[in-house]
Parts: C-alpha cells; structure tokens; sequence
C-alpha cells in the first residue's frame, strides 16, 4: 500500500471517530428518561398558570371595593353609631366619571356584636338587594339644597360595600360608597349613614 493511501484512510477513519463520538455526546445531552416532554419524572419545575385577563380585572375591581390605597392612619373624620360603633373617614375623592367616592372603616368599640343590616337604610329597594350594606348613605349638599344617595344599576344593587359580616367587639372592615357629584363649585357635604352621626365632609379632587 503506498504512503498516500495510508494517510487518506488514517484522515477517514479519524472523521468517523470523532463523528460517532459528537452523535454519542448530543444524544446523552438530550436525554430525559425516554419519556418526552410529558415526563412525569422530570425534576425541573413547570411554570406557574397566568390568571385570565377577566380573572385579574375581577380582584382588582373586589381590591378597590374593600378600600384599596386608602392609607388607614388618614382621619378625615370620626362618626360614633350605636353601641360603640365608630366609623372613620379616610378618603372623600371627586373622581373624573362624574360620581364621589367615600372610603371609611368601621370599628366596633364596643361590648356586643353590630349588625350591619341597620346601615342598609329603610328604602326597600336597596334593602331587598344590599343585605348588609352601607347603600343607605347619603350626602346632603347644603349650598345646592340637594340630598344625594348612593349609585346603584338598573337591578337596585348598590356601588357600596355588600355582605358586611356581623362585626364581634373589636373588629373592624373597611367600607366604601359611592355618590352622582355635586357641581364643582360644591366642596363640602353632610354625610350620613344609618344609627350613626351626620358629619361634615369636605370633598378632595
């Protein structure tokens, strides 16, 4: 055999070497159990599931409904109820749709159970659709001589705070409600709600 047939199968014998050896080293590197990507033995974690746009839009909407972003420490005013019962004002805002929104908390200072269902007023309408509510607040424009009650939708259902749990002594829940706004010119209004004080609240925004 000549020295240059030699070489040429030393070159061809090395190139399959080294591609036998490259195949052997990807195949190791692929390997997950012979299972596939539905290995049950799999070690790596699978990514968390991302609530539904619809599902993200509902929290955030029972978020502002308990009183999202209102800082707690803010006392814009104090109403006594019955029994013990206080509520704190903590937000009065104008805001751009037209309406005014108020964000309080309550707090039962006293010895005995509160039952929400007194704060739903007497109107039977908002009553028979708002159990234990706040629906029956309202503000009462003084300058403008107008009483203003809370927004509902065409089925009576309030935009307030609903299904108020009966509060033990000394618990608390943040509440909100929202009004139709008095003209710009109207910065201040009486607030009420059932078995408790009027207060006089002036409006941000």
């Amino acid at each position: 055999m000549s020295m240059r047939r030699i070489t040429t199968t030393r070159r061809v014998m090395a190139a399959v070497s080294m591609t036998a050896a490259l195949a052997f080293a990807l195949a190791g590197c692929g390997d997950d159990g012979g299972e596939g990507p539905g290995n049950e033995n799999s070690s790596a974690p699978s990514a968390p599931t991302s609530p539904s746009a619809e599902g993200k839009g509902e929290s955030q909407q029972q978020d502002t409904a308990a009183g999202d972003n209102v800082d707690p420490d803010v006392k814009l005013a104090e109403i006594r109820g019955q029994n013990g019962i206080v509520m704190v004002i903590n937000k009065v805002q104008r805001d751009s749709g037209g309406f005014v929104t108020v964000q309080a908390e309550v707090k039962n200072g006293g010895d005995k159970p509160a039952n929400p269902a007194q704060w739903a007023g007497s109107e039977s309408v908002i009553v028979r659709q708002n159990l234990a509510s706040v629906g029956g607040a309202t503000l009462v424009d003084k300058l403008g001589k107008k009483r203003y009650y809370v927004l509902r939708d065409t089925d009576g259902r309030c935009l307030c705070t609903t299904k108020i749990a009966p509060l033990q002594p000394g618990d608390s829940t943040a509440v909100f409600m929202q009004f139709p706004a008095p003209p710009s010119t109207t910065t201040e209004v009486d607030f009420s709600v059932p078995t408790f004080a009027t207060a006089s609240l002036k409006i941000s925004g």
